[in-house]
């Protein structure tokens, strides 16, 4: 069984970062409790994301996070990372798997009931679900599915679920009652002035939604 805690997960958003950086906007949200770091920046080259995803390496190394890469197999490896996700138009999760071997986590994006279904628990170890809401950090989104869609998903996954699109702390009673094991949040941490706050506030909400 591999060792990830979906909580709170934190997809890095190059531009919303920029006041602090990456690397230090992740070591901030950590701090503040965040579970898993994903790097995610559509437009870097791979060596650029190989770079990046070192330093945040180095950052996070010593705690319990996770580090996850979006999409680059090529620089998922390179890194060592501890996972990679991809979508639904990306590589496909058999070949993914092929790719990165056994051990390192896989995550898959789905954003329906008939995906959700289709998910292979012996290939993807997690899933992260929506958009929940509309979110501008990803303006080319699926159609929005609420917190009813989100359960319906859920329903029908076979591994965890973080829940993705839109969220912040108010949300995370909601997401955890539809199911999930967490959220994925980017601008409710990226580009605020004191990430570690932003992320201890979403933390504190995951404690209190499980009471």
């Amino acid at each position: 069984m591999k060792n990830f805690d979906l909580s709170l997960y934190l997809v890095l958003d190059p531009i919303l970062c920029a006041d602090f950086g990456m690397v230090e906007t992740a070591r901030a949200a950590v701090a503040g409790g965040a579970t898993i770091v994903q790097l995610r920046d559509k437009h870097a080259s791979t060596a650029a994301m190989i770079e990046t995803g070192l330093a945040l390496k180095r950052a996070l190394a010593g705690s319990n996070a996770r580090l996850i890469v979006n999409d680059d197999v090529e620089a998922a490896i390179a890194i060592g990372a501890d996972g990679l996700h991809i979508g639904q138009e990306d590589l496909d999760a058999g070949t993914a798997r092929r790719m990165i071997g056994p051990e390192m986590i896989l995550g898959l994006s789905v954003e329906t009931e008939a995906l959700a279904s289709a998910v292979d628990a012996e290939i993807v170890d997690y899933v992260g679900v929506g958009p929940v809401f509309a979110t501008p950090t990803k303006p080319d989104h699926k159609q929005p599915i609420g917190f009813d869609g989100l359960a319906r998903i859920i329903r029908l996954c076979p591994v965890p679920v973080v829940a993705i699109g839109g969220l912040k702390a108010e949300h995370t009673a909601d997401v955890l009652s539809a199911g999930a094991d967490g959220l994925a949040v980017v601008s409710a941490i990226c580009g605020k002035a004191d990430p570690i706050a932003a992320t201890a506030l979403i933390a504190e909400a995951v404690k209190e939604a499980r009471r």
